[in-house]
């Protein structure tokens, strides 16, 4: 008998066998101890006995080597310890079982329910698997918000946690040694991501010179990526490449010395004049497959792409149509205001490659980071009055260009930090959504981390979904008040008052500018504690009349992803119909101590019905 055919076997639960339906094995007839009503059948029963036994042991261990692989086209996966499949699905929240026949959902309920309606709602036979103790389902988890090549590139030399600028540039000349090809040719780009100045001992830019200091690395054409990305630290080489530089930049800041000359630190906007190699389809091969690998192992099942260029678009389509993309895309086009205006002539991409990638929104920047001060302020940064940071773009510009796109029906993202540049973005979203459908168009502000409160009303009142990312708040709530001052700082990462002012919010990590992990998002939505449960406020939270409910944080990376991205019909939630996409979790995170949420493994990540990490 095939493993998967236990159709016809429905009689015993087997308690330790969570591969096994609990109908699936025969029980034996009770033998008659009467061996005078029928002389021998004793010896005969004890072989027919032993035989069932042997091929028992058998099956189940055979059955248990091909488990990996033998996952039937139906089949369910169901709690022993009650509902314990949260399904974000208001018609049924909670369910013991859920059912998949190929890539969709079919039935959810309990296993009386599912096993006795089973033939009325999932082709094959019934196949049931069981969760361990203490574990969970949800749908598969979604980062609204994130870089996905950019991740993949990072592995190559990470910055993140160094603590000064001397430490940073022994990571790149130890980079350097580690490679032969570049250590043996000076001429070719050593590249790097994750640097962090408002990290390190003594704050301040870096400069070409202390690249220069070091023997190994000087003379070399070095471009290293802030962490946030709004800054690039370049070397002498990469600075007298591109000269003359001019003397400002729209939207951007060349930083320079007291006496004018540039220290070869860009932000934002002159970031754009800075000329690097482009990599091959080859190196974004691998930095994808990296991104992949490491998004699978932490549950994500989608990721929204928050800045396509012509390079990413390109490779995505390629990869669409070479194969079937692990990841489900959602891809944000980035907005160039030197090009042509390209809403009215390029082609959206919705649901291509096995309903993998889209491309159908466009992403606008309209000001820089609040951790480089480039956010655009109503009143001066605290720390650096001289300043109110800038706009990456024109109010003007903002103006006729969103209505453009939303009358070629694109959706229109918009990154907005500071207080000013979010009430100049929500401005121009009420002018443009005058007259127009919101809920065909689904705005977007990404990060709205600085609200005043004149404008936290009209996200809710307009339709405005706030594309947020919590794990930002617990970095940033270390220095924030420094740079905002104590009243100000009470709008930044205000999610609760966001949502009491009836908005949608959709969760992100803005990887790799956080951690890509979706449940250090969950973790830092409901705590707003470091990992190690501290925070400015004390281990009560910084600000935690702010903090989200777990019923709020997991519809954010669930069911708000999918509404955010137009595909909440078929993803989003654990709901017959809806493409299979789920995570099997080490324990219940709806229940569980805060404190021991980072410790939650993934079991199994699941897309279209079949695991691509892990196992069930």
């Amino acid at each position: 008998m095939s493993p998967s055919d236990d159709s016809r076997l429905r009689k015993r639960a087997l308690p330790d066998k969570s591969s096994l339906s609990a109908h699936s094995i025969p029980s034996p007839r009770p033998a008659s101890h009467d061996s005078t009503k029928s002389p021998g059948r004793g010896p005969k029963l004890l072989l027919a006995l032993a035989s069932l036994a042997l091929s028992y042991f058998a099956y189940t261990k055979f059955y248990d080597l091909q488990r990996p692989h033998a996952l039937s086209e139906s089949y369910a996966l169901c709690s022993r310890e009650g509902a314990q499949v949260y399904t974000l699905d208001p018609e049924n929240p909670r369910a013991q079982c859920l059912v998949v026949h190929g890539s969709k959902f079919t039935s959810t309920g309990s296993l009386d329910q599912v096993l006795s309606r089973w033939h009325e709602t999932t082709p094959g036979q019934p196949h049931v698997r069981f969760l361990k103790p203490g574990q969970i389902v949800v749908p598969g988890l979604s980062d609204s918000h994130a870089h996905v090549l950019e991740y993949g590139a990072t592995k190559q030399m990470p910055l993140e946690g160094t603590k000064s600028i001397a430490e940073t540039v022994e990571r790149v000349r130890a980079y350097i040694e580690a490679d032969p090809d570049i250590f043996e040719d000076k001429t070719k780009y050593v590249e790097g991501w994750g640097w962090d100045h408002t990290k390190w001992l003594l704050e301040e830019w870096p400069t070409y010179g202390a690249l220069e200091a070091d023997p190994i690395v000087a003379g070399r054409p070095v471009v290293l990526q802030s962490k946030d990305g709004h800054a690039l630290w370049v070397s002498l080489a990469v600075l007298e490449s591109i000269s003359p530089l001019p003397d400002e930049v729209e939207g951007g800041v060349i930083v320079r010395d007291s006496f004018g000359k540039p220290t070869g630190v860009f932000l934002d906007n002159a970031q754009d004049l800075i000329i690097r190699p482009e990599p091959t389809y080859k190196q974004l091969q691998k930095r994808f497959a990296a991104t992949v690998k490491d998004a699978h192992s932490l549950g994500l099942t989608a990721v929204h792409d928050a800045g396509f260029n012509p390079m990413s678009l390109e490779f995505f389509r390629k990869e669409a149509q070479r194969t079937t993309l692990p990841i489900r895309i959602y891809g944000m086009k980035y907005f160039d205001e030197t090009a042509a205006y390209w809403g009215d002539a390029f082609e959206k991409i919705v649901l291509a490659g096995n309903n993998r990638l889209s491309v159908r929104s466009v992403k606008i920047f309209a000001d820089g980071a609040l951790r480089s001060g480039g956010a655009a302020l109503y009143e001066p940064y605290t720390d650096n009055p001289e300043t109110r940071g800038f706009m990456r773009i024109a109010p003007e510009t903002l103006n006729e260009v969103i209505p453009k796109f939303m009358k070629d029906g694109w959706q229109v993202n918009v990154h907005a930090i500071g207080d000013r540049a979010n009430g100049v973005v929500l401005d121009a979203f009420e002018a443009a959504l005058e007259k127009a459908n919101v809920t065909a168009l689904r705005p977007r502000l990404e990060h709205a981390q600085i609200l005043a409160q004149k404008d936290m009303a009209r996200f809710g009142d307009l339709g405005v979904i706030a594309s947020v990312q919590p794990t930002h708040a617990i970095s940033d709530m270390w220095f924030a008040e420094d740079r905002l001052g104590p009243e100000r700082v009470k709008g930044l990462y205000a999610f609760r008052s966001i949502i009491d002012h009836g908005a949608r919010i959709t969760l992100g990590s803005d990887f790799p500018v956080e951690d890509i992990n979706p449940l250090a998002g969950f973790y830092a939505a409901i705590t707003r504690v470091s990992p190690d449960g501290t925070s400015p406020h004390g281990p009560g939270g910084w600000f935690p009349e702010q903090r989200m409910t777990r019923e709020e944080a997991l519809k954010g990376m669930t069911l708000d992803p999918a509404y955010a991205s137009f595909t909440e019909d078929i993803l989003g939630s654990i709901t017959p119909g809806k493409f299979a996409d789920f995570v099997v979790l080490s324990q219940d995170i709806m229940t569980v101590p805060a404190a021991s949420i980072l410790s939650t493994r993934v079991i199994a990540t699941v897309i279209d019905g079949k695991p691509v990490y892990g196992a069930i």
